[in-house]
């Protein structure tokens, strides 16, 4: 069956709402993932994802972080947060199956600075997924990990390379951390259909990169082998970064056939 997934960090679910339904009328997928909600479950507008035919998922909290799943048919399976160990400190992992693709809508840790306890938790937030993957899952079965990692996975997806290097999103702990995750049997989709550089979903409001391409390909899709063989494309839609007061991130769609 036929699958259109798409992911998109909008950094805060009601101050973006206009834009996202929008959106979302308009391109119609399957599965939408949604990171930094940055609200409550019983405080987040679900009637307008109602009205138009989608299911509602919800992981969320008060702190400034929370995800999603809007879905137009209703999810098989949903976990929040970790299967295993203590509480996340925040919410950042859904966990759902939809037409029987297991579905991970991600947000991860953004480790605010090297050599901070956030840069820290960010790499234990990283292995922990790692884990999970390993003792809950097979790298024979449809899934795929959706969201924004937080890390750029190589040079084609900076803008600068050599002036990010060693900085927060681009150093080699976040990519071995990154590459962990890979080595369980998933696949960049992206990659598997566009080599090269320039192509990116993150574009820092502080410098005005929008209008010059200056930017992070930090949402990924990463599928295993027997999904990501089904993915016919990829695609970063900077449509809405265009917008009146726009989340810093452009929705990511991946279509599995």
């Amino acid at each position: 069956m036929a699958l259109t997934v798409a992911s998109w960090n909008v950094n805060s679910i009601r101050a973006r709402l206009d834009h996202v339904a929008t959106w979302l009328a308009d391109h119609e997928p399957d599965v939408l993932c949604l990171q930094e909600t940055k609200v409550e479950d019983a405080l987040f507008p679900k009637v307008p994802f109602l009205e138009l035919g989608y299911t509602v998922t919800l992981h969320g909290g008060r702190a400034l972080c929370g995800v999603a799943v809007i879905s137009k048919r209703k999810p098989s399976f949903v976990h929040a947060g970790f299967r295993e160990g203590e509480a996340d400190r925040n919410p950042r992992i859904l966990e759902v199956v939809v037409d029987d693709v297991r579905l991970y809508c991600l947000y991860a840790p953004n480790g605010t600075e090297l050599g901070s306890d956030a840069f820290a938790y960010k790499l234990a937030w990283y292995e922990r997924l790692a884990q999970q993957l390993r003792h809950h899952h097979r790298p024979d079965e449809p899934l795929a990990l959706l969201g924004d990692f937080n890390v750029a996975p190589d040079d084609r997806d900076v803008w600068d390379p050599e002036a990010f290097r060693g900085r927060l999103l681009f150093t080699d702990q976040e990519h071995a951390a990154l590459q962990r995750l890979l080595d369980f049997g998933l696949h960049d989709c992206f990659r598997a259909h566009e080599s090269g550089a320039g192509h990116y979903s993150w574009y820092d409001y502080r410098t005005g990169g929008f209008g010059r391409n200056e930017g992070l390909r930090i949402d990924l899709v990463l599928a295993t082998e027997v999904l990501a063989r089904r993915c016919t494309a990829v695609t970063h839609d900077a449509t809405p970064r265009g917008w009146d007061t726009p989340s810093d991130h452009v929705p990511v769609v991946a279509r599995f056939g």
